[in-house]
Order: C-alpha cells, then sequence, then structure tokens
C-alpha cells in the first residue's frame, strides 16, 4: 500500500529543507571551491579534485565537503576557494595552484579542525598567508547583495541546498496566499526596473500582459541573450544560482496567467545552459514544475532555446522571431509582446537579472527592495566590472552608487600609476563618462542626463593611455557587425559612420568628417527600427561630446600634412 503521506513529504519544500540542514550541519567545514566559467578556465577543475582526494588522505571524510560553487567576484584573482569552519573566521584563497590546494588540506583545514577538537586556537600558517584575500576589502564590504547573495555559498546544481537557504518559499507564498494581480502590484510597488537595459518598470509589464485576453495559452521568456562585450552578469547569475532565476519566472508566470517558460540563452554559455538543464530536471523531478504545483490549480513548464550569438536577438522582437526557428530580426512596435509576441501569443519578457530578484522581493517586501537605490531607480544593480581596474569582477551595488565608489573603492582604482580618464557602460549601446564626472550616481536617468545608459550592466574602466577615437571605432565596428541589415538607417548610417571614424583614426579626417558624423548619428537614432541602431551612435556622439579635441587633433594634424 502506497503511504501518500510519506509521498508528499518527499516532494514537501518544508521537508527538504529541513533534512538538508540536518545534513549540511554534521560537517564541521565547507570547501567552497569558485566553479564558475572564470574559475574553471584557470583550473578549478583541478583544484576540486585534488583537495577531494586530500581530504581521503587526511581521514576527514564526513566532516569536511568540498563543494563546486558559482562565481565569487572577484574574477581576476582566481581561481578561488573559500573555507569556512565552524568558530573560525572564514578564508579566502586566491589564485590557487595545485600544491597549494593540497596544503591547504594538510596545513589548514586538518590542524584547525583537529586543535578545535582539543579547545586549542588555530593560527594559520605565515606562508599560506600570501595566498589569502582580506574579506574586509571594500570590494567585500561596499557591495549590498540580492541578486549574487548566495552566489560562491551554495552548489548550484543541487536543488535541496537552494530550498535548504529558503528556495521556493517565494513561489509557496504567491501560490497559496496571494492572487496574481497582488503579485503584481508587489513587483510594481517595488520599484524593480527591467535589468536588461531599457529600465521598463517590471510589475507594469505583468499588469498589462495579465490584463490581455487568451484564450488558450500565454508565455514568459526569460532572456538570457547577453552580448555586450565586457559583459557576463547573466551569465554568472544563471551558473551560480539557476534556481533564483526559475523562481522568479514561475512567480511572474502565476502573475500574467502564463502556462509556459522559455529561457532564451546564448550558446556560447555552455556552463550556464548546463545548470539551467539540470535545474529544470530537478525542479521535474521534485514536483516543482508540471500540473499541480504545490497542490495548487497552478501548471508550468519550462523549455530551453539556445541563441547563436547574434546581438540583435536581445531585442525582444528579435528574440522572439530566433525562438520560432525564424532569422532574428526585430519588427516595428506595436503590437508589443505582451500582446503579439511567442507565435503571436501574448508574451511577456524578461531579463535573467530581473527575475532573479523577484523570490526576494516577494519574501521580504516591496518597501524592503525600494529601501535601495534612489527615487526612480529602486533597488541594486549587478555591474561587470573590467577594463584597467585593480579589482575587476562581478560586483552588486545599490541603485545610485557612484561611479567613484565603484571604480576607486570597490575597484581599488586604476592600478600601475595611471590616472582614469572615463568609464563606459551600457556595452556597444552606452557611452562614455569623462572622469570630471566621477561623482556621478549610476542610475537610469543620471547615466541618461550624460550621454549613456544602464545597459545590462557592463562597466568597463579606462586610463589616461585610451584613445577615445579608437574606443569609439571599437564599439561601432562591433555593432555594425551585429546589425541585421534589415532597416537601412543601421545598416547604411552606421557603415557610413565606421567609414568616417577609420578615416580620422588614420589622420586623414577633415572638419567635415566631423560634422558628418554627428549628422548621421542624429538620423539614425531617430529612424532605426530597433534598439541596436538606435543607440549604436552613442558611443561615437559621448566621445565626441567629452572627449572632441581628440577628434579635432586627429584632424587638425591631417590640415597640416595637407598645407
Amino acid at each position: 500500500m502506497v503511504d501518500m503521506n510519506e509521498i508528499d513529504k518527499r516532494f514537501d519544500i518544508h521537508e527538504i529543507a529541513k533534512n538538508k540542514k540536518q545534513e549540511l550541519d554534521r560537517f564541521a567545514c565547507t570547501i567552497y571551491c569558485c566553479h564558475s566559467t572564470g574559475c574553471k578556465s584557470s583550473g578549478s577543475d583541478d583544484l576540486i579534485s585534488l583537495m577531494k582526494s586530500a581530504i581521503v588522505e587526511h581521514g576527514l571524510e564526513g566532516k569536511v565537503r568540498i563543494v563546486p560553487t558559482g562565481c565569487m567576484g572577484l574574477c581576476a584573482q582566481g581561481p578561488l576557494v573559500r573555507v569556512e569552519i565552524k568558530g573560525q573566521k572564514d578564508v579566502l584563497y586566491k589564485r590557487l595552484e595545485p600544491l597549494v590546494a593540497r596544503i591547504i588540506i594538510s596545513e589548514h583545514v586538518a590542524p584547525a579542525l583537529s586543535k578545535l577538537e582539543e579547545g586549542e586556537e588555530f593560527v594559520l600558517p605565515e606562508f599560506l598567508n600570501k595566498y589569502v584575500l582580506s574579506l574586509d576589502l571594500p570590494f567585500f564590504t561596499k557591495q549590498e547583495k540580492v541578486v549574487l547573495k548566495q552566489a560562491g555559498h551554495l552548489d548550484p546544481e543541487d536543488i535541496q541546498e537552494y530550498i535548504a537557504h529558503g528556495g521556493y518559499l517565494a513561489l509557496e507564498k504567491v501560490l497559496k496566499t496571494m492572487t496574481p494581480a497582488e503579485v503584481a502590484a508587489e513587483i510594481k510597488k517595488s520599484g524593480l526596473r527591467g535589468r536588461g537595459g531599457a529600465g521598463f518598470p517590471t510589475g507594469l509589464k505583468w499588469e498589462l500582459a495579465a490584463k490581455v485576453p487568451t484564450v488558450d495559452e500565454k508565455f514568459i521568456i526569460c532572456n538570457g541573450d547577453e552580448g555586450d562585450p565586457g559583459a557576463y552578469m547573466d551569465r554568472s547569475i544563471l551558473e551560480s544560482n539557476p534556481h533564483d532565476v526559475i523562481e522568479g519566472m514561475m512567480i511572474a508566470a502565476y502573475a500574467i496567467g502564463a502556462t509556459e517558460g522559455w529561457f532564451y540563452i546564448r550558446a556560447e554559455y555552455p556552463l550556464a545552459v548546463e545548470r539551467i538543464e539540470k535545474a529544470i530536471k530537478a525542479c521535474k523531478k521534485n514536483r516543482l514544475l508540471g500540473n499541480n504545483i504545490m497542490g495548487t490549480d497552478f501548471c508550468f513548464n519550462i523549455d530551453i532555446r539556445l541563441g547563436a550569438g547574434a546581438f540583435v536577438c536581445g531585442e525582444e522582437t528579435a528574440l522572439i522571431h530566433s525562438i520560432e526557428g525564424k532569422r532574428g530580426t526585430p519588427r516595428p512596435r506595436p503590437p508589443y509582446p505582451t500582446e503579439v509576441g511567442l507565435w503571436d501569443k501574448p508574451s511577456c519578457i524578461n531579463n535573467v537579472e530581473t527575475l532573479a530578484n523577484v523570490p526576494s522581493i516577494i519574501l521580504k517586501g516591496a518597501d524592503w527592495f525600494a529601501s535601495f537605490g534612489t527615487e526612480t531607480s529602486k533597488g541594486t544593480k549587478v555591474f561587470a566590472l573590467t577594463g584597467q581596474v585593480e579589482h575587476s569582477g562581478l560586483i552588486e551595488v545599490p541603485m545610485g552608487t557612484t561611479i567613484d565608489t565603484i571604480v576607486n573603492e570597490i575597484g581599488g582604482g586604476v592600478p600601475n600609476g595611471k590616472k582614469l580618464k572615463a568609464v563606459q557602460t551600457g556595452g556597444p549601446s552606452g557611452g562614455v563618462i569623462p572622469a570630471d564626472k566621477i561623482n556621478l550616481p549610476v542610475c537610469y536617468e543620471e547615466l541618461k542626463k550624460v550621454g549613456s545608459i544602464m545597459g545590462s550592466g557592463g562597466m568597463i574602466v579606462m586610463d589616461d593611455t585610451a584613445d577615445m577615437v579608437d574606443i569609439a571605432k571599437f564599439y561601432l565596428d562591433f555593432t555594425v557587425d551585429e546589425s541585421c541589415g534589415k532597416c537601412a538607417p543601421c545598416r547604411i548610417g552606421g557603415k557610413q559612420m565606421l567609414l568616417l571614424l577609420e578615416k580620422i583614426a588614420k589622420g586623414r579626417g577633415t572638419p567635415k568628417d566631423i560634422e558628418d558624423l554627428r549628422k548621421i548619428a542624429v538620423a539614425m537614432q531617430k529612424a532605426s527600427l530597433c534598439g541596436l541602431g538606435q543607440t549604436a551612435p552613442n558611443p561615437v556622439l559621448s566621445t565626441l561630446r567629452y572627449f572632441g579635441e581628440e577628434y579635432e587633433a586627429k584632424v587638425a594634424a591631417n590640415s597640416k600634412e595637407v598645407k
């Protein structure tokens, strides 16, 4: 006879959480090894294997567990390993080599556990200190983590560990205590805006999608087509905590009345794809996807589509065409996807980071989330801080944090005695911000005022050796190459601007070329079909605005040669 109560317990998230916590509490030490794309490329697979064998050699099975985890943030210092021993201060190791990884087990973990059992104090050997990264660095202490709160602190491939950390409690709350309208209203009240770049209010988008009448189905789509050079926020979120995004997606589906979800992820992100696939399978196995989820009437399933690396597919309608198996090109809007989307059905598209914010908002409340940020830009934002900065990596800060704080405090400033010249935000669609505007708060409105955008969260620091004409040419060359070619303003205008930039960069430009650059840029902004063409001129216009003398100097040099 099948005991239905026992079956129910197997899939009850509270029972799963209780059992998993008991299991984890048995370990005196947990070693988290960064197993994101960056650290894997630096050799973290070997470190994990060697440390596991060292644990066996020292008879520490059952006392120590090794956890391959997501991004720990300070990517430039990888591979990173964090040792957490009960009763001891956590230790974060940087740039580990295989031999040192084994020594950590023999000279740190094993003796520390032995001394703690005997009631003695353990002091880390001096020779290991050169591999230690202080957790008191501003890089760690100046951040405020919502989306990344569990990144580097759990196994992204273990659904039970996610549940033990409070996973799927937000989903349970909305399914059992809230109406779809109440969910959308709570997200709207929080002030969450789309983290993919446009910054459209998320709750309002959900309300609009929910109001669209439909006789059969609606779709929720997660946009993981991150294509900005130097950006890897969405990839890291998917690698570090895929269930957070899935839970946010399910809550969004409940709010708008969707029964099917789609992940659209770049094929160049194999680890992110693998972890999402495993997470979806684990959800199905634990009855968190499928019919009558958590014993309610809510039914939902998720599928995955891989993008082929086309930057334009980050645009909603081009993305939809790609999922449908068509060429990824945008179409005019309206109608918007919330009315006519995937297979002409109402569809709501949210970015990875946007959805990852949702569970925390539901559990902690809209007011809690709105307490971070500015009047119009609420919450936190994840950035990929790269370029000429001491501590490059993945960070999360409250909206409104100044560029100065991000670059000089969290990032540790420009290295090698160089000076800050500019910061580029928003990728190929953004603009450069000069060093004299370093106190600018990073939020949607303020960035727009200076000719840049938030974008998905790329932030590239440039020192005083950067050539701004070359910088503009680099980004425009990217957008010209990625243009789908559907509309003439982008297809022709971008190419003509690039030819002018190349001419100026080679010292063959004229004053008229600079004037033509501005004219074509304005035409592209006004007449291009989608956001790619409309924003492609931004790097050129912003460098002309703040570093026009560099363009003029190249033109002047040409004038002297002509004379």
